[in-house]
């Protein structure tokens, strides 16, 4: 009776243990959460380093070019990475909302009564409002980054390497882009904005007193 209470405790006890450890797919799951999670705090940490972040980005794409050269192959997953990086520039250089012209909306009525906070400002007596871009810095670093080393793993396989007469997709290349930024160009041109935003502006010995009796803080020495 002794043995066969044993044998029962002994089944019971394993298929508890059976029941609480978790199955192989359960296991996997868990693994690619913390893996996620971990890869997603150090991006978020990644951040405030833009010169590193740009830095490591400029040796991935030189390495990319390298491994080009030396293979002597891959002209279109290098034509393909231009013309990503491209799109990803144009959208880094273009404003979030598009600048609307609001002297013709109404025929010609007052900017300052058409004004719905969506145009841009354009002169210096307005409220500073700093440059909303389509797609914001991390973002165009992240993909541009994300590509190129798409492109990099591409280059492991043979299957990717189209021939093709490399001198007309250069050429090509340099046509679109001279374009497309010509058009860049002359938009910022005609909504009368600037891609970049120094912050709002600040003058010497602002609020520092002025005189015996004047207002503002004292001047540290």
């Amino acid at each position: 009776m002794m043995v066969g209470s044993d044998e029962a405790d002994t089944a019971a006890t394993n298929g508890l243990s059976t029941a609480s450890s978790p199955s192989p797919a359960a296991r996997i799951e868990q693994t690619s959460a913390n893996l996620k999670r971990a890869f997603q705090y150090w991006l978020d940490k990644s951040t405030i380093h833009v010169v590193p972040r740009w830095i490591g980005f400029t040796v991935l794409l030189a390495l990319f070019f390298l491994r080009v050269y030396l293979l002597q192959g891959f002209f279109i997953v290098a034509y393909g990475l231009g013309i990503f990086l491209l799109n990803n520039f144009i959208a880094f250089l273009s404003p979030l909302e598009e600048p609307t012209n609001t002297s013709s909306r109404r025929g010609g009525s007052s900017k300052d009564d058409d004004d719905d906070g969506l145009a841009l400002p354009t002169r210096s007596g307005q409220e500073f409002r700093p440059f909303a871009r389509r797609l914001p810095e991390f973002k165009f670093w992240l993909a541009c980054t994300r590509g190129c080393l798409t492109c990099l793993g591409m280059t492991l396989f043979s299957i990717f390497d189209v021939p093709v007469f490399w001198p007309i997709l250069l050429l090509y290349f340099f046509v679109l882009f001279f374009m497309t930024m010509k058009r860049q160009i002359y938009h910022m041109y005609k909504h009368k904005y600037v891609p970049i935003s120094f912050g709002k502006a600040k003058y010497k010995d602002a609020g520092v007193e002025q005189g015996l009796y004047g207002g503002g803080m004292s001047k540290g020495k």
